[in-house]
């Protein structure tokens, strides 16, 4: 993605304009508007955020903090599938670590990287915050909790049998 193709459309850069005025000032749009850059190319590259910097008046500074910061926001485009699998201390303690590696293997792939056909990226994070339903992993946004190698397997398998279709 190169700066030249990063661009906000007309229709998106209106809707933006509407949400900076909801607030005492553009910083406090960052967020919305990082996830519709998310929705709008995938993935939030440098050049998408140096875009958003722009259009917001902020420092690129500003908007790196924020898209390092919360995992939700992805620097790199990921598979069609993006499993994180939550590593934090009560999903650690239930085997989230041995559940990663039964995954990554299963897919043949490690930590961070992403399958050949596309369809699945695997990742470590944080914490999902569903410590109760430990170990937790999140795929594209729904929480798989308790999860085990047979769960996770069963999931991929129906991936891969539906042809990657949602």
């Amino acid at each position: 993605m190169s700066a030249d193709t990063v661009r906000f459309s007309e229709e998106r850069l209106a809707e933006i304009a509407e949400l900076v005025k909801r607030y005492p000032g553009p910083q406090s749009a960052l967020m919305p508007v990082l996830y519709m850059a998310q929705e709008d190319f995938g993935y939030i590259s440098m050049d998408a955020q140096k875009m958003i910097a722009e259009v917001l008046g902020l420092r690129l500074m500003q908007v790196r903090e924020v898209v390092t910061f919360y995992t939700m926001f992805k620097e790199q485009p990921t598979g069609k599938y993006l499993l994180e699998v939550c590593t934090n201390a009560g999903c650690m303690l239930n085997g989230a670590y041995e559940l990663a590696d039964h995954m990554c293997g299963t897919l043949g792939i490690r930590m961070g990287e992403t399958t050949p056909d596309g369809l699945f990226t695997i990742a470590e994070v944080e914490c999902a915050g569903a410590c109760g339903g430990a170990p937790v992993v999140q795929v594209n946004n729904i929480y798989h909790e308790k999860a085990t190698p047979a769960s996770m397997d069963a999931l991929i398998t129906q991936v891969r049998a539906d042809g990657g279709v949602e």
